[in-house]
């Protein structure tokens, strides 16, 4: 029977304790739980966003990481296209000529290898991507905003521009006679 007596008291003790604890509110903790998986799937999704952006700046850093190299290889191209450009004819100058010309297409070749294109321009619509503009001159031939002449040729890595085309753009069909009277008339108008 003592037994019996100290388990009723154990019983006893065991229900005053579970009375005193204080009441949990399962509606505050769902909400609180709610709240913290929200946020962990918001860290997720930001840290999947900042895997995928450094994959594509990782990518972009390695597709373009010789524009600095194409940059510094393009003034000796042009420098060879002036001198084959100069020469002059004759049969010294003719080995040399065609020396400077294979030279010229290893050097396009070497680029064209690593992707970098020359930019298409002469005949094009001038567009400011691509294009420089050096000078704007009226023309009967050619329509206004069409590039008449390259005087550099532009390149591009990829779908970067490593340097521009530097070109003569048409104005369209005008009279340089009728510019120089006005600009004459206008001068003489100011005297």
């Amino acid at each position: 029977m003592a037994n019996e007596e100290e388990l009723v008291d154990e019983a006893m003790d065991e229900s005053q304790e579970l009375e005193n604890q204080p009441e949990v509110d399962t509606e505050e903790l769902e909400a609180e739980l709610a709240t913290e998986k929200d946020r962990s799937l918001r860290l997720q999704a930001e840290l999947q966003n900042l895997r995928a952006r450094q994959a594509r700046e990782l990518a972009d850093a390695r597709k373009y990481a010789g524009i600095e190299l194409m940059r510094d290889i393009l003034p000796v191209l042009d420098n060879v296209d002036r001198a084959i450009e100069a020469a002059g004819e004759g049969a010294e100058v003719a080995s040399l000529l065609e020396g400077f010309k294979l030279v010229r297409q290893q050097l396009l070749t070497a680029l064209d290898q690593h992707n970098c294109k020359q930019i298409a321009a002469e005949g094009e619509v001038f567009d400011p991507d691509y294009h420089q503009a050096i000078l704007q001159q009226p023309s009967p031939e050619v329509p206004a905003g069409v590039i008449m002449m390259v005087t550099q040729a532009g390149y591009q890595l990829h779908d970067r521009v490593v340097r521009a085309a530097q070109v003569i753009v048409s104005a369209g069909p005008g009279e340089i006679g009728n510019i120089a009277e006005n600009d004459s008339a206008g001068d003489e108008a100011t005297a």
